[in-house]
């Protein structure tokens, strides 16, 4: 049997190769095994989303619990990782799972571990998970029956969708948003978020709207080159105000203005911060990753709000969360939590506070981001992902390490930050970051500075002092 390792956000792997329902009894197995010894009566939520056989994979998932004597809180249909980790919280279960892939191919397929809290279980609950999976399966699941657990009371339906847009219409102005002269746009990229934001507006236009487990052959992570329906849609329109769009579980978010210009996450998370403090009078601690624009602590240090700097995973801005009053948790990927929330990435979640600020605000969101702007002062990140052999990538790591890049082109290194990868800044507003893939040979530089044209001429000079 296959060895299987949990990755930063739970166990991915491609369908009918690794990703197979003997794989997936196995870790549910040692999942029930780690509730049995630290619970009395344990329970489980429990989903999928719109992925290739996620029914079959939860169902499996389902069998196995039963068979450990753990109850079982299943979904009805397909629903976002936010929902069950939300559902965790409402059912006080003592776990979560979704079957989900989350943003990567549609080949793939995934197993995400939640707490009680409705966050990602910690990474050395995880590990210890990790470490009972059995070398294989002894279950016979042919012969567990789902409705005999559902009469004997260990295994519930519950309708997740319907818990989830009632806590939104709790916590949002959805009048302020429906009765605004925004015209809004929403893509789901063909993923979790596509019905519930049917129902909630169903009179906003909706692209990729329909089940189709393949994607239509682009994988759904809401990042620019991805998003080009989207954003040529905004502009072909010219007269949308926004483009939300969710990836395939829907707790990563990607955002277009008036114009068809994506929105980065480091921008949603300053607007985020601008809106809760200056117009909704909160406070709280800022936790953001490693990776994120430095302007964030321009933004804390004008609104005199705490901020931590974390490894990059936002299992480690939840660790925070969890414990801490949290403002705003943000990662570079696109993944952001907000107070009054789980503490848990939400993309539909981050949308819709962004369109209650526009609405609210009666203003366009390039007029929200000169707000930011004004306070911060302009500035462009860009990443890029360079694919290089193993020896090469381990070379430039070791040259990192010693500390031999003094500059990269013209640019001069005034001081370097090693907390997850190597950050060299250039000033305190302009750097590069060199971080490893911890799965594949990439290197992937991140750059800031104050416009495009800098943050691309830095990762130019970069890869030329990088690879000669």
């Amino acid at each position: 049997m296959t060895k299987i390792k949990f990755g930063t956000d739970g166990w991915r792997a491609i369908i009918a190769k690794d990703f197979t329902v003997d794989n997936v009894a196995r870790v549910t197995e040692a999942v029930s095994e780690y509730l049995n010894k630290t619970h009395k009566a344990p329970s489980v939520v429990l989903g999928h989303d719109c992925r290739f056989a996620g029914e079959l994979f939860a169902e499996t998932a389902a069998k196995v619990f039963i068979a450990n004597n753990v109850k079982v809180f299943l979904a009805k249909d397909f629903i976002s990782t936010p929902m069950i980790s939300l559902g965790a919280v409402k059912y006080k279960t003592d776990l979560g799972v979704i079957i989900t892939a989350s943003h990567n191919p549609a080949s793939y397929n995934g197993y995400k571990i939640k707490a009680h809290y409705g966050g990602p279980l910690g990474p050395e609950l995880v590990q210890e998970i990790e470490d009972i999976i059995p070398p294989d399966t002894i279950y016979d699941l042919d012969v567990i029956s789902l409705k005999d657990a559902e009469k004997n009371g260990l295994l519930k339906y519950v309708d997740l969708e319907g818990d989830y847009i009632k806590h939104v219409e709790k916590n949002f102005d959805l009048d302020a948003i429906r009765n605004s002269k925004l015209n809004l746009v929403y893509d789901s990229m063909f993923g979790a978020g596509q019905r519930v934001m049917s129902k909630l507006f169903p009179n906003i236009y909706h692209l990729h709207n329909d089940h189709n487990p393949g994607f239509h052959g682009q994988a759904p992570e809401p990042i620019h080159k991805n998003l080009q329906p989207l954003s040529n849609f905004i502009k072909t329109k010219k007269d949308i105000s926004c483009g939300l769009a969710t990836d395939g579980d829907a707790d990563r978010i990607g955002l277009y203005d008036a114009e068809g210009k994506f929105v980065d996450s480091h921008h949603i998370i300053l607007l985020l911060i601008h809106y809760m403090v200056k117009y909704k009078n909160m406070k709280g601690k800022v936790a953001v990753a490693f990776s994120t624009s430095v302007k964030i602590k321009n933004m804390c240090d004008h609104y005199n709000l705490p901020l931590d700097v974390v490894k990059i995973g936002f299992k480690y801005i939840c660790g925070i969360m969890v414990k801490e009053d949290v403002l705003v948790g943000g990662e570079e990927s696109g993944g952001i939590a907000i107070k009054g929330h789980i503490p848990e990435r939400d993309g539909i979640w981050m949308g819709l506070t962004i369109w209650e600020f526009m609405a609210k605000s009666g203003k366009t969101l390039k007029q929200l981001i000169q707000e930011v702007y004004d306070i911060t002062g302009t500035f462009w990140f860009e990443r890029n992902d360079l694919y290089i052999d193993e020896a090469t990538k381990q070379k430039v790591l070791e040259a990192c390490k010693k500390g031999s890049y003094k500059a990269f082109g013209k640019y001069n290194v005034s001081r370097i930050e090693d907390l997850d990868g190597y950050k060299y800044f250039f000033d305190e507003n302009t750097w590069l970051m060199i971080r490893a893939s911890g799965t594949e040979p990439v290197l992937r530089l991140y750059a800031e500075g104050a416009t495009k044209e800098i943050a691309f001429d830095i990762l130019e000079h970069t890869k030329k002092t990088l690879l000669g």
